[in-house]
């Protein structure tokens, strides 16, 4: 065995109505100032009115994050927190992401531009807590942040230093989420499990392998009802624990082409991260399947337990790939990257783009040319 680290929050609760308690589970802790990073939807909604409530006077909202975070809305967000002793983060990952970074920047007082890339933050940071909205990104557990950078560029700070000291799971949070925003979400906590179990990243471990199957069996076994049948509170549990369990398995491990291939049409499209997640996942994994079959064959009746019965590995891989996309299309996701509306002449452009993700191409079990990246645009066009 290989050596290897394994970096965690120092806490994760999984409490059912634990936002309404944030400030006697957290409060001691953040001190008397903080600065609470959410989006205007989870505002306008309420979703964070109980949290804000138990969590007293001395709070400065930010809500201003959008999908996709700005690197403009992150220096909003750190100008907004001057003088904060903690950061919460409450929302999906764009928030958290934005949180996550403010209490570095408030914290140590370094720029941003020093920061980014792998190992590069000095810190210190701020007390932080993330509390998740969504059951998909599991960035409550991951020491990545992505911000655009201009008009089209996502660049993404790793560090231990980024990992929150409490994640609050708290799957009442996830009750109201929409059905797209639930397929899209819990495709992308799935893409994580999966090139997680498959990276080639030297820090491949035996724990991140272990959660990430435990994360499909939650993810696989719960996503269709949790679509389908929006305030099932055992089905939006599961979803929100297999996301988390998935985020500290690549945390750890991390995962390669899918994302690689999915940031530039968020960066240029706007896409949500869970749908260009989903709309190049089978064809990256078909990429991979000359030199992967035996990793996806391992995995593939942890989130479809009726391929246990498929005999061989390369036929076992094969029916896990055309599963994963068949799910996809249940679940109302479009299929194809027309249907998303990307245009067949911006695929050299988004094959050019790719070839930036450097830092997650490294992991990919099979390496990607810019003429393999177009092949898989095409393919999923």
């Amino acid at each position: 065995m290989m050596p290897f680290a394994f970096h965690t929050p120092k806490s994760v609760l999984f409490r059912p109505g634990g936002a309404a308690e944030l400030g006697d589970l957290a409060g001691a802790a953040l001190g008397p100032r903080l600065l609470f990073v959410t989006d205007p939807g989870i505002r306008r909604l309420g979703l964070a009115d109980a949290a804000l409530a138990s969590l007293g006077a001395g709070v400065t909202v930010f809500d201003a994050v959008e999908a996709d975070p700005a690197q403009q809305t992150l220096m909003a967000a750190v100008a907004a927190g001057h003088g904060a002793t903690g950061v919460v983060g409450f929302g999906g990952g764009s928030a958290m992401d934005v949180a996550k970074l403010a209490a570095l920047l408030l914290g140590s007082g370094e720029a941003i531009d020093a920061a980014w890339g792998v190992g590069n933050a000095r810190g210190p940071r701020l007390p932080l807590v993330l509390v998740p909205t969504t059951a998909g990104t599991g960035s409550e557990v991951t020491p990545v942040a992505i911000i655009t950078v201009g008009a089209e560029e996502k660049r993404g700070v790793s560090s231990p230093l980024l990992l929150p000291d409490l994640a609050l799971l708290d799957p009442d949070l996830t009750l109201g989420l929409p059905p797209a925003i639930t397929a899209a979400t819990g495709i992308d906590a799935m893409v994580h499990a999966i090139e997680s179990y498959a990276t080639v990243n030297p820090n491949a471990n035996p724990v991140s392998q272990m959660l990430a199957r435990q994360a499909l069996r939650l993810l696989g076994g719960n996503i269709e009802t949790a679509v389908r049948q929006g305030d099932n509170r055992d089905a939006r549990g599961a979803m929100l624990l297999g996301a988390m369990l998935a985020g500290q398995a690549f945390a750890n491990a991390p995962v390669a082409a899918v994302h690689a291939l999915a940031y530039p049409l968020g960066g240029i499209f706007h896409m949500p991260h869970g749908l260009s997640n989903a709309l190049v996942l089978p064809h990256v994994l078909a990429f991979n399947a000359p030199v992967a079959a035996a990793a996806y064959a391992e995995i593939a009746a942890d989130a479809f337990p009726d391929l246990a019965a498929v005999e061989g590995g390369q036929a076992r891989c094969a029916t896990f790939i055309a599963a994963l996309a068949a799910l996809a299309a249940r679940l109302g996701l479009p299929a194809r990257l027309r249907d998303a509306g990307v245009p067949q002449h911006a695929l050299p452009r988004l094959a050019h783009e790719a070839m930036k993700q450097t830092r997650l191409l490294v992991n990919n079990p099979r390496p990607v040319t810019e003429a393999d990246a177009l092949a898989i645009y095409r393919a999923a066009w």
